[in-house]
Parts: structure tokens; C-alpha cells; sequence
């Protein structure tokens, strides 16, 4: 049988990932703008829910990704749950973005159910669309080639809900009519778990797992053993805050600061011009570059461009479009190079300790991801408390600073302190190589021990 990744593996993921993307940018941009504005609820509960419920999603994710290292069954170790998974994902997030019409107290007793479900289904999405990519081939270059495509997919993703979902909102009413946001939900999650499922029932797991299931205290060593992997946790903990701060308040910045929610569209735009060049670049400048110093570099000139708007012009929405594109374009190079040097920490564990764990791996990549959103949506929450903001409140210069703070300042200053750990972080390329060689020489006599 053919091992190489074919054409219809590869569009599926891409499609995978963009169907995921625009279902969690969707969820990102508006659920706090859904709870403080069209259900009521004060900024101050509204940010204790959605803090809450994200820790408690946060600390599900271990404990998905062990469980995922432990499934044995006929269709793999990851593609059930992105056979079945999207369903409940779906269902999840509609009901996220109803208005039942309850009194105070039971409403939020609702909407905080309904989001910690929300995050539970995603987790059990997100984990094995992420683990699958380092098990589609036994090559490195393919696997890196995939993370690529799911990435572009992603980005692809988000920038469609950014353009899109204000459009289809305002097409049914606008963002002062929460039935607008029921519609969009209803749209956006049959899509997503369409094209998710079409992953799960299209790609293959080619690297098997090992027929003895790894004790999950001993799996806890892909971890704790594995020195480099850690210092890039510490890193992705911290420049995932670029964009999670600029998802959870661009909804505020662009009506507080810009005077027009369909500027939401544009930003969309840079986001994916931005992005899809920073990512079109990755691969070549991978190949000049040590991945470390190229990952440094990055977060510096991020920084730079991402200040620039606070300081000088980022009132004017063309000078701020512009700003806000070059800073993505060095986000989209962070999140190609972090996760090829994801799959470098998964490697470099099966060779240092005889088993991969790449589904504790991966998951404890997005508990870091929902950790850092987390983070975000509490920063947004302190700030909306601190400027006294309420429902519909003119604008004032306290509105406008804080905003534009939170859309330019607190990313740059994320992606300086994202330098940090990185200097600890040490897998040289003589490593890599030999790393390389020794797995592909061990599955290759493993693949001919099976075939006797």
C-alpha cells in the first residue's frame, strides 16, 4: 500500500482546520460582546464566567490528550472523535448564542452551563486534529507540510470569521439583535462540523501505536523529561497572548476606538494578508534559519509593529490596518515555526525515551492555547471594570486608550517577554538530523517486523 499523503488527506485537513478556525474565532470575537451587550450581564460576572469556564476547559485537555494515547480501535487512535466529535461541538455553540429570555440569575446560571460544555466539546475536537498531523506519515518533511497546510487552513479560518460573521450578523439585524447571532451560530457550526468530520473520515494514521498502552505516569515523561519541549511550552504560553487579546476586544476597539463594527471586515483582511505571508515565508526562512533565532527575531519585529499604532496613529484606520498586517505577518511565522518545533519535541522524545505521547503533547499545546485565552479574556475584563465600561456607553478617552492598549500595546509587549524562555530552549540541527535518522531506521524495522 501506498505510505505517501495524498492530494484529497491534504485538502481535508486545510479544510478541517479552517472549519475549526471559524468556529473558534466566531466564539472568541463575540461571546463576551454577547453576554455584556445583548444578554445583560454585567462585565464583571460576564468575565468571571468565561474565565471560569476556560480554566476548568484548560485543565480538561491533559486529560483528553492521555485518554486519546490510550484509544486503540479500528479507525486509529485520533480520527473517532473527528468522526463524532463536530456534532457536539456544533450543538454546543448554538446554544452559547441564544437569548432564552431568563431572569437574571437563571441566565447565568444557563449561559455558564452551556459555555463550559461548549469547551468540552471543543477539546475533544481539538486535541486529535492537531495530534493527527504527527502521525499521517512517518516523514518529517510530510508532517511539517501538513502542520503548514493546517495552519494556512486556520488562518484562512479565522480571517473568514472576522470578514464574514459581522456581515452575516449584520444581515440579520445587526449586533444590537441577538437573534442575529443565533443565525450566524446556526451557520457557522453546521459548516465547521461538516468540513471537521470530513477530516476525521478522510485522512490516515500511518504511524501506529505501540500495542502496549503507555502507563499515563510514565507518559507524563514526555514532558517532564524533555527539557526543550518544556521552555517551549513557557514560550507558546505567552505569544499565544498576541492574539488572543486582539480576538477577545477587537469587537470593542473597532465600535470604541474606530466608530464602526464593520471595520471588523478589514481588520479581517489584514489578518489574512498578514498571516498567509508570514506563513507562505515560514518554510524558506526554516531552511536559512535556526528555528530558535528565527522564532527570537520574530517576536522582536512583532513587537515593533505592534507598538508602533499606540503610539503614533493608530486612530487612523488605514495607518492601524497597515500596522496590524505587518504584525501578523510575523504572528503567521510564529505559528508555523512553533508548531514544526512541536513535532521536533515529539521526535526527539521518542528518541530519548522509546514513546512519542504526541496526544498529551498536543493537548497540553492547546490547554496552553485556552490557558493564554483565559488570560486574555480576564485582561479584557479587568480593563472593561477599570474604564467603567457599560452597554452602549459614549465614547471617551479612557474607552479609546484602553482599547487601542489592548489591541496594540499588550501584544507587543507578549511577544517581547515570548523571548525569554526561548533562549533556553536548545535542539541544535546536528540533534534534529540524527534524531531523523535513528526514528526513520526504527519504523522502518518495526514495519517489517508487522509485515512477517
Amino acid at each position: 500500500m501506498n505510505d505517501a499523503l495524498r492530494a484529497r488527506e491534504k485538502y481535508a485537513y486545510t479544510g478541517g482546520l479552517l472549519g475549526q478556525n471559524i468556529l473558534y474565532n466566531f466564539m472568541a470575537m463575540y461571546i463576551m460582546f454577547f453576554f455584556t451587550d445583548l444578554l445583560g450581564i454585567s462585565p464583571a460576572i460576564a468575565t468571571i464566567i468565561v474565565v471560569v469556564a476556560s480554566l476548568w476547559d484548560a485543565v480538561n485537555d491533559p486529560l483528553m490528550g492521555m485518554i486519546a494515547d490510550k484509544t486503540r480501535t479500528r479507525w486509529g487512535k485520533f480520527r473517532p472523535y473527528l468522526i463524532f466529535g463536530p456534532i457536539v461541538l456544533a450543538a454546543t455553540t448554538i446554544l452559547c448564542f441564544i437569548n432564552f429570555n431568563l431572569s437574571s440569575t437563571a441566565m447565568i446560571v444557563l449561559v455558564a452551563g452551556c459555555y463550559i460544555l461548549w469547551g468540552m466539546a471543543y477539546t475533544l475536537c481539538d486535541i486529535p486534529i492537531w495530534a493527527i498531523s504527527s502521525v499521517v506519515s512517518k516523514y518529517s518533511n510530510e508532517k511539517n507540510k501538513m502542520v503548514m497546510l493546517g495552519k494556512i487552513g486556520g488562518t484562512v479560518g479565522t480571517a473568514l470569521a472576522t470578514v464574514g460573521s459581522i456581515m452575516v450578523i449584520n444581515a440579520f439585524g445587526g449586533e444590537r439583535l441577538s437573534s442575529a447571532f443565533t443565525i450566524t451560530a446556526v451557520i457557522i457550526a453546521s459548516i465547521a462540523a461538516l468540513m471537521m468530520m470530513t477530516t476525521g473520515l478522510t485522512l490516515r494514521e500511518r504511524i501506529l501505536p505501540d500495542k502496549v498502552v503507555i502507563p499515563m505516569r510514565k507518559n507524563f515523561q514526555t514532558i517532564t523529561k524533555n527539557k526543550p519541549l518544556m521552555w517551549l511550552m513557557v514560550a507558546l504560553l505567552i505569544v499565544n497572548l498576541v492574539n488572543g487579546i486582539r480576538q477577545s476586544a477587537q469587537m470593542y476597539f473597532v465600535v470604541y476606538v474606530w466608530g464602526d463594527s464593520s471595520q471588523l471586515t478589514n481588520v479581517g483582511i489584514s489578518l489574512i494578508v498578514g498571516m498567509i505571508l508570514g506563513m507562505a515565508l515560514s518554510p524558506k526562512l526554516m531552511e536559512k534559519f535556526d528555528k530558535r533565532k528565527l522564532f527570537i527575531a520574530t517576536c522582536l519585529f512583532g513587537s515593533i509593529f505592534s507598538a508602533i499604532p499606540f503610539f503614533v496613529g493608530g486612530e487612523n484606520i488605514l495607518f492601524g490596518l497597515i500596522f496590524l498586517g505587518l504584525s501578523f505577518a510575523f504572528t503567521g511565522i510564529t505559528s508555523i515555526v512553533t508548531v514544526s518545533m512541536l513535532i521536533d519535541a515529539i521526535d526527539y522524545s521518542e528518541y530519548k525515551l522509546g514513546f512519542r505521547g504526541e496526544g498529551l503533547v498536543f493537548s497540553t499545546n492547546t490547554f496552553l492555547t485556552k490557558l493564554s485565552s483565559t488570560v486574555a479574556k480576564g485582561i479584557l475584563g479587568i480593563g472593561l471594570i477599570l474604564m467603567n465600561y457599560t452597554e452602549g456607553q459614549t465614547v471617551t478617552a479612557t474607552t479609546t486608550a484602553g482599547f487601542s492598549a489592548m489591541m496594540y500595546l499588550v501584544p507587543a509587549i507578549a511577544f517581547l517577554i515570548t523571548m525569554i524562555p526561548l533562549y533556553f530552549y536548545k535542539i541544535t540541527e546536528e540533534e534534529r538530523q540524527q534524531i531523523k535518522s535513528g526514528l526513520l531506521e526504527k519504523y522502518e524495522h518495526v514495519e517489517l517486523e508487522r509485515s512477517i
